[in-house]
């Protein structure tokens, strides 16, 4: 039986390599993407609260917890002051109400709780908007949908606020 039990170990270790250990580390950490490509504010604003129940949740129960938010699309609106006037997502009367409060529980998220703010690239560029008028510690990726296939690839949940 311990011959079995070591041949099945090193099997899984030949095929799995150095995969093995990091796997095994990483099944703690609760891992989830949203995609927030949407304009509406109260979108928003319910996917906000949404964060702030799961990371608050987490850290009460002690859970290691890597949330992320990739902003593609109409998502820009809320990571800039910039009215964005004359692009496909120009601020709106709704938008101008709620912005700097949006803007202010988006920073509350990643200063308390380490939520990570990711903005497609492509989006930004294709407005010409430049970096200096995003948020602090936004981080560009260089596509937001591939950095979504890529993290749910390594195991992150996906959520999208309806």
């Amino acid at each position: 039986m311990k011959k079995l039990l070591l041949s099945i170990s090193l099997l899984s270790f030949m095929f799995l390599g150095p995969l093995a250990p990091s796997i095994a580390e990483d099944d703690d950490t609760m891992k989830v993407v949203y995609h927030a490509d949407f304009a509406d504010p109260r979108r928003m604003s319910a996917m906000i609260t949404s964060i702030t129940n799961m990371v608050t949740t987490y850290t009460s129960d002690l859970i290691e917890f890597d949330v992320r938010i990739v902003f593609v699309a109409h998502g820009i609106r809320f990571l800039t002051q910039d009215k964005l006037a004359k692009t496909p997502f120009a601020e709106d009367a709704k938008l101008a109400k709620v912005k700097a409060s949006i803007m202010e529980r988006l920073a509350g998220l990643e200063d308390v709780y380490g939520v990570k703010l990711e903005l497609c690239d492509i989006t930004r560029q294709g407005i010409k908007l430049k970096k200096e008028k995003l948020m602090p510690k936004v981080n560009l990726v260089r596509s937001g949908v591939v950095q979504i296939a890529t993290l749910q690839k390594k195991g992150f949940a996906y959520l999208k606020v309806e």
